[in-house]
């Protein structure tokens, strides 16, 4: 292992000596590895042995120079690890003291890549694209991209060109939808003039005695008083014809810009291929929005994020709802319900990959997947153990996104660096980039405090949904709940919302002001699972055992809004054992006793969403959210259970005694079931069908 750190021209303070010991590699420090000292990165390239260098600021002008040099593995065969110790604390007030926060940055970026996941697929190599919007201006833009992409022109108004450089289409819009490489667009043409015959002579604009004719060669049906007089100008056959039904159109287009004032999706997270170019947006938005849209003609890939197990999906079961937590957490409007399949349905296109509906997810039947959570896990506990061997105290992680998120964080140390009354990421503050901060929920975050972590930081740029901070939050006070219920005192969860750099003073402020939150004594040794609740439960058996002050009765409440913890009160008066909440339940938390008739409930296994509940005919099923410390939330449980009823004729038990009453008084008004058929209620399903069978014989020897 190589390790090459690089003070940047002494503008920050690196132990290189007490680097060394926390990580047990020797460590190579610079001063300008990126200028006069490039050729110790040369040499050190050369070798096969794994390379870590501590700037990012470079990382091109690195990569580079790798290539360039001889000798040096090409990067699927010995990638080089950068990692950013500059902004991350080099450049902070107690920059002094961050050597145990630089261990862990090195010690991470040493974990191998996450394992590789199936990828989703675009093509739009046919490159179809679409222009909505005001004539003049979508015309102005089509000229501009005709280089790249096959344009089509839907006009909203304004002037149309005299000359046929592009097709356009005209009508009422009925629907968009799709991604990039699969638009299709939905519209209805219920304008009298063919636009592909017009010939643009103006004869029948100059001839309308109303104006009902614009130069978009629309006609305006509610001023026209069909005079008729453009068609008796028009030369081209059919170019209008006011007898021409309006028909309902479809066309597939590879990407869509829309120019219209609203956008077409109402989702935050914007489909794939389709860019939404308002009036009024600042010039650098458009360009960098037009760039990109230049970038999308080919074939493209992406991680598949997401794993989906219905088994534990808590969606729906016997045609009712219950959670709908991804659904309504998605921003991308990825997700569904299947009422007729009784599960929920990710299109896999339109999954932007935040990882929210996997958080909120009670019962891990939606999963992140690149990364995963293993590999999630093992980089948090790795930067925690490695800075608490290095003998940092009371650490707080801060989780980003790697887009927005860091390029705040990267202004937040350049502020430090410039400006005496920013103070920069605190020594005991490290700073770590997810592929989006929504990825991580209660599990990492109890898991983090159960390895040593004092806090767990969120931060939050528009970049993310506004739906995000909501379901964070719900999360955030679930695991607060937990962790002060088990007398862990102060705050151990924030979210950090910091729009771009004119909220760096006010962050960098709020950030200071946090004081350290109590954690465990001994941190654990666990490593964090692909099952979501088998991590969560290994994380709670910790927390509990290092409880500070359990509660008297062993039990802790929890919010009623995002627990995915808790227990089922059963009313006895009402609850009749048809054990319908049984059959509802997709966690196995509820069971019957086939020896005897009895509801029971394994807790630790309830999500709480609500199946049961909804499914009840008695409406006699009510959540009760909560953590219950005994030992015996892991094993079955008596709800409820009623004496069995005994066949009149035979004796044998069958039913509840509750049960059969309660179908008797419901029945006992209907025609069918009076007199002998009242009483066959009361026998089992062999007597029933002996006495029918009896009184039909003696009903023939009537005869």
């Amino acid at each position: 292992m190589t390790i090459l750190a690089c003070t940047c021209n002494r503008t920050q303070p690196i132990d290189e000596a007490a680097l060394a010991r926390a990580l047990g590699e020797p460590v190579a420090l610079h001063h300008a590895l990126c200028r006069r000292e490039a050729a110790a990165f040369q040499r050190a390239a050369r070798d096969e042995a794994p390379l870590t260098v501590a700037c990012t600021q470079e990382q091109r002008l690195f990569a580079e120079l790798a290539e360039a040099t001889e000798g040096v593995p090409p990067p699927d065969v010995r990638p080089i690890r950068f990692v950013n110790l500059r902004e991350t604390g080099g450049w902070s007030r107690d920059a002094r003291a961050a050597t145990p926060k630089m261990a862990a940055l090195l010690a991470a970026a040493r974990l191998p890549d996450p394992e590789p996941v199936p990828t989703v697929r675009y093509d739009s190599s046919r490159a179809r694209l679409l222009v909505i919007g005001p004539l003049e201006a979508a015309q102005a833009l089509a000229e501009r991209l005709a280089d790249v992409w096959q344009v089509t022109l839907l006009g909203t108004g304004g002037a149309l060109a005299q000359a046929h450089r592009f097709p356009v289409l005209a009508g009422r819009i009925t629907g968009l939808s799709g991604w990039l490489g699969a638009f299709t667009l939905r519209w209805v043409d219920d304008n009298p003039i063919a636009l592909d015959l017009c010939t643009r002579c103006n004869a029948c604009i100059a001839a309308c005695p109303e104006g009902a004719i614009g130069l978009d060669y629309q006609i305006d049906l509610q001023a026209c008083r069909a005079h008729r007089d453009c068609v008796r100008v028009c030369e081209a056959p059919g170019a209008i014809d006011f007898a021409r039904e309006a028909e309902p159109q479809q066309a597939e287009f590879d990407a869509v810009l829309d120019l219209r004032p609203a956008p077409a999706f109402t989702q935050h997270a914007l489909p794939q291929g389709y860019v939404h170019l308002p009036p009024g947006l600042d010039a650098e938005a458009r360009l960098a929005r037009l760039w990109a849209l230049r970038e999308l003609v080919g074939t493209f890939e992406k991680p598949r994020f997401f794993r989906y197990q219905q088994r534990l999906c808590a969606h729906a079961r016997n045609e009712q709802v219950g959670c709908q937590a991804c659904v309504e957490v998605c921003s991308a409007s990825a997700i569904r319900g299947d009422a007729e399949r009784q599960r929920i349905v990710v299109e896999p296109h339109l999954c932007v990959g935040c990882g929210a509906c996997s958080t909120v997810c009670p019962s891990g039947a939606l999963t992140f997947a690149y990364p995963d959570a293993a590999h999630q896990g093992r980089a948090l506990k790795t930067l925690l153990a490695t800075c608490r061997a290095a003998g940092g105290r009371d650490t707080a992680l801060l989780l980003h996104s790697q887009g927005a998120g860091q390029r705040l964080l990267e202004d937040w140390g350049r502020a430090a660096r410039l400006d005496a009354g920013v103070h920069g990421v605190p020594a005991r503050v490290i700073p770590w980039a997810l592929w989006h901060t929504a990825s991580t929920g209660l599990e990492l975050w109890l898991a983090a405090i159960a390895w040593g972590a004092s806090q767990v930081w969120l931060l939050l740029t528009d970049e993310e949904a506004p739906q995000y901070a909501e379901a964070l939050r719900a999360q955030m006070a679930v695991a607060q709940a937990i962790l002060h219920g088990l007398g862990y005192r102060g705050e151990h969860l924030r979210l950090l919302q910091a729009r771009d750099a004119r909220d760096l003073a006010a962050l960098d402020a709020e950030v200071r002001s946090l004081a350290p939150a109590q954690g465990v004594a001994q941190p654990a040794t666990f490593a964090a699972l692909a099952d979501k609740r088998a991590t969560l439960e290994l994380a709670l058996d910790h927390l509990i055992a290092q409880a500070p002050q359990r509660p008297a009765d062993d039990v802790v409440p929890l919010p009623a809004t995002g627990a995915p913890l808790g227990a089922l009160q059963v009313n006895p008066d009402a609850c009749t054992l048809c054990m319908s909440c049984v059959g509802a339940c997709p966690a196995g938390a509820l069971q019957d006793n086939p020896a005897a008739p009895q509801l029971r409930f394994i807790e630790k296994n309830c999500v709480q969403c609500g199946l049961c509940a909804r499914t009840c005919p008695e409406k006699a099923i009510t959540l009760q959210p909560r953590l219950w410390l005994d030992a015996r939330r892991r094993e079955p449980r008596v709800l409820h259970e009623q004496p069995p009823f005994h066949c009149i004729r035979c004796g044998k038990p069958f039913g509840t005694l509750k049960g059969v009453e309660t179908m008797l008084a419901r029945l006992s008004a209907h025609p069918m079931f009076q007199g002998a058929a009242a009483e066959r209620l009361r026998m089992c399903g062999d007597c029933r069908v002996i006495d029918i069978h009896t009184s039909h014989e003696v009903k023939i020897t009537d005869l």
